[in-house]
């Protein structure tokens, strides 16, 4: 990642959110320092090692510590100067780029994917994507499916900088011309190998507060869900493992059904405050479990791979707030397709949320099995609580078994 910083201005809201998604999205960083053509030459080079050490010491608590920090003057004298004037410190910027460049190892293997950042269309041959391809490779003759069209195209040919090529895989940079269709319908978006990509209505995420965004992330609110090249509004709620296992180690990138967990009105952070059953436990430091979810509703459905960087952010937030507007990150575990997902997958989650209500034993029937009472009013229809646990304070576990005689006692289970 290159982050470019106006010399005479140094860092601004944007550039600080470049940052951020740096570091979520990023291993390595150059800060390039511009226009220091503007900077009067008797005072420049001390002007820059002032704004280089500020950067430093921005970085500082960043993963990007250390990083390099290049001076140039892309253009100097602004766009009305001549041709003929030189840029300033480029040749040391490649060179720097160079030094810090590496070799990823790429994989052809897998679906094709490529996420697209334009699209026009050359009179009697086609319409051309150009982007970069993100997994798998495609060849000449292959058929590659636009989800955002519903359409499927067969590859007439393809272009790597100019040069014809009949194959490209993971990481090319590469044009791909189809059949004709209005490049004005797909500007970016991504393209994929038939069938591969799903499109989903909600989606639960593992995920982590932005550490700069200020305020609570609160369940029920909406935020700009940011996945893959779209942004859609989403409403989240987030939850957490139940209390016991809060320090357990979490598998990444699986979600597991089969476990409960707890709902949470907020995202748990230092910041959140204690909950009342904690304050009269004397905790007045909020614990923090190893990992939170949410699940994402969106407003409108989206299509993406599985296990895609998500980015949740209020972009309605004043741009000339001095406040970072991204809030969360995180990444997509599990998709929901169906439209319908409330009723048909929902069911599946297992969340709860703590009720504290106290009750007496009035006697034990068998070795298995309690009867209580003082937990429900003589006229409460006891059905809906049929299946939930309780506590006794001697420890045992129970689940509530059924309603007992007619005055608002109850039968407990102990397994």
């Amino acid at each position: 990642m290159m982050l470019v910083i106006d010399v005479t201005k140094g860092m601004q809201t944007q550039s600080a959110e470049c940052l951020v998604i740096g570091q979520i999205a990023c291993q390595k960083m150059v800060v390039v320092l511009n226009k220091i053509d503007l900077l009067p030459e008797a005072k420049r080079q001390s002007a820059i090692e002032k704004m280089t050490k500020k950067m430093q010491k921005t970085l500082e608590n960043t993963k990007f510590c250390g990083c390099p920090i290049v001076a140039v003057a892309a253009k100097p004298g602004g766009p009305e100067a001549p041709e003929s004037e030189n840029p300033l410190g480029v040749s040391e910027l490649i060179e720097v780029l160079k030094s810090q460049a590496y070799l990823p190892s790429r994989d052809p293997s897998g679906h094709f994917l490529m996420a697209v950042d334009h699209c026009f269309s050359i009179k009697g041959q086609g319409t051309v994507m150009t982007g970069t391809i993100l997994s798998g490779s495609v060849s000449l003759g292959d058929n590659v499916e636009i989800p955002a069209l519903k359409v499927t195209k067969k590859v007439k040919s393809m272009q790597m900088f100019h040069t014809p090529v009949t194959y490209a895989m993971q990481g090319d940079r590469v044009g791909i011309c189809v059949t004709q269709f209005d490049p004005k319908l797909l500007e970016r978006g991504l393209i994929c190998t038939p069938e591969s990509l799903h499109t989903i209505h909600a989606a639960i995420i593992s995920l982590k507060k932005i550490q700069y965004f200020r305020g609570a992330l609160q369940t029920k609110a909406k935020f700009h869900i940011t996945v893959g090249h779209e942004t859609v509004m989403g409403r989240v709620m987030f939850f957490s493992p139940a209390p016991a296992d809060f320090n357990e180690e979490i598998q990444e990138n699986v979600f597991d059904f089969d476990k409960d967990y707890l709902y949470q009105e907020e995202y748990l952070s230092k910041d959140s405050k204690p909950s009342e059953e904690n304050k009269e436990n004397g905790q007045s430091e909020v614990q923090l479990p190893k990992q939170q979810w949410a699940l994402l509703e969106f407003e409108k459905p989206v299509t993406c791979p599985k296990l895609c960087l998500v980015i949740g952010s209020k972009l309605d937030t004043d741009i000339h707030a001095n406040t970072c507007r991204l809030a969360f990150h995180g990444v997509l575990l599990q998709g929901m397709e169906d439209k319908n997902y409330a009723e048909t997958f929902l069911p599946k989650l297992k969340v709860y949320k703590q009720k504290h209500k106290e009750g007496q034993v009035e006697r034990v029937m068998d070795d298995y099995s309690v009867i209580g009472r003082s937990l429900f009013k003589k006229e409460t229809n006891i059905q809906i609580f049929v299946g939930l646990k309780v506590q006794l304070s001697t420890g045992e576990e129970g689940i509530i078994d059924g309603g007992f005689g007619q005055s608002g006692k109850f039968k407990i289970r102990i397994p």
